[in-house]
């Protein structure tokens, strides 16, 4: 009878949530790395320096960085329907008003209040969930999300490409076609945020009184089995060692994964590709190839019940093909090894957002979401400026890539000697979910 309420909650919970917030997460990366594609056209009209394009679009990361801790913090007290209708109204406002840029101080001045609105969306989303899901759904739940990365891309890239080609309608370059164009779904679901999530489980209809008992009690257990260990305040949370490690791990392979792909068009045009338009096709290839490793790894890391090693697998990965593409760097072979890097980029996302919720609960737990993911995502500042440097120094991409190869081996070392991180749950997989109807 217990098994049978669980599959119905867990099934209905499923579908009801996640497509959502996978179309959502689709919005948002399209709306961050649509900027990818427009330098292909935009660094020539502004004038704009790969050192300069690098730095401005890195700033995105500053504005995340300062605001994430009191975005998610908010989020806890506020509930997620408010404060994610918030996020994405803002943010798809400002992308939109990228198209105004003028020249490397309003871009980057856009791109850092950009970062300002997003602020606190994916780690709102990962504790989101945790109020939803026990434990041992937790990786596969964050590789759901991600994966409308692949969306994105897969049909952002050529969406994205054939808006560049549109230069000259209504007096506006193509490049500022493409941001106006793609703002415009991430504030409409915005709003449509308001009427379609729902803060808690007590809360929501689609679930019977039963399967509300059932979720609250798994969640109510797994929450004090955690408190049981310790309870964490706010800074306690924020600076706990096995935190600050956790941050320090998610900075290299950030580091790394955006310090390739905000280039992968111009890596790829560099190799003689001249038309637009099948640059964006190529730059699907390495994505796709993260989207499938996404969710495949974030499976067998649920099934395993085992986040460490996975995450150590993950990083040793994305640092042979960072080397891959470096030592091939001008032939097709490098669209290769960055394919490679990519499936230990997005394989890992799923074991390493699964290792915060084994310890972490409440307040401490939203603080040390966004603050790990803050820190993190500095590495989306650091490592497009720091290949846009090496690129205008040396003229090749080839030695950013070993330089971020050198960061994903070093996340590689910390997974594999300092996170060794217990699950005080300790909760077994019931039977595999249908969801398919009844």
């Amino acid at each position: 009878m217990v098994d049978a309420i669980e599959k119905s909650a867990m099934r209905k919970i499923y579908l009801r949530l996640l497509p959502f917030a996978f179309i959502t997460y689709s919005l948002c990366y399209i709306d961050r790395i649509n900027v990818t594609f427009a330098g292909l056209t935009m660094r020539g009209d502004l004038g704009l320096s790969a050192t300069a394009f690098g730095f401005a679009v890195g700033t995105f990361y500053w504005g995340y960085f300062l605001f994430e801790v009191p975005s998610n913090i908010i989020m806890e007290k506020v509930g997620a329907r408010l404060w994610i209708a918030r996020i994405m109204i803002t943010w798809g406002i400002l992308a939109g008003l990228t198209a105004l840029v003028t020249g490397p101080v309003s871009f980057a001045a856009v791109r850092f209040l950009l970062g300002v609105a997003e602020a606190g969306f994916f780690p709102g989303m990962v504790l989101y969930f945790t109020y939803w899901f026990p434990a041992y759904h937790h990786a596969r739940i964050v590789s759901g999300i991600l994966a409308g990365f692949v969306v994105a891309v897969a049909g952002g890239a050529p969406i994205s490409t054939g808006l560049l080609s549109l230069d000259g309608l209504f007096g506006l370059r193509g490049w500022q076609i493409m941001y106006i164009a793609e703002a415009v779904p991430t504030v409409l679901f915005g709003i449509a945020t308001l009427f379609v999530m729902t803060d808690r489980p007590e809360q929501a209809s689609f679930l019977t009184v039963e399967e509300k008992a059932w979720l609250k009690a798994k969640l109510d257990s797994e929450r004090q089995a955690k408190e049981a260990v310790r309870t964490f305040s706010v800074l306690q949370g924020m600076f706990d060692p096995k935190v600050l490690l956790l941050s320090l791990n998610y900075f290299g392979i950030v580091t790394a994964s955006l310090g390739m792909l905000f280039f992968i068009p111009q890596i790829i045009k560099s190799i003689g590709v001249t038309n637009n338009m099948t640059v964006g096709w190529l730059t699907t290839l390495p994505y796709l190839c993260g989207g499938v490793s996404l969710v495949v790894w974030g499976r067998i890391s649920d099934r395993m019940k085992e986040r460490r090693w996975n995450l150590l697998g993950a990083c040793v990965v994305s640092t042979v093909g960072l080397i891959v593409a470096g030592l091939t760097m001008g032939t097709w072979w490098a669209l290769v090894g960055m394919s490679i890097a990519a499936i230990g980029f997005y394989g890992s996302k799923g074991p390493f957002w699964a290792m915060p919720p084994m310890f972490l609960t409440g307040s401490a737990a939203a603080a040390s979401f966004a603050w790990i993911n803050s820190i993190g995502n500095l590495g989306g500042f650091f490592g497009p400026w720091y290949v846009g440097v090496i690129r205008d120094v040396t003229g090749s991409y080839a030695g950013g890539l070993f330089g971020l190869a050198l960061l994903g081996l070093i996340s590689a070392l910390i997974a594999a000697f300092c996170l060794d991180i217990r699950d005080a749950v300790g909760s077994e997989p019931k039977a595999e979910i249908s969801l398919q109807a009844d």
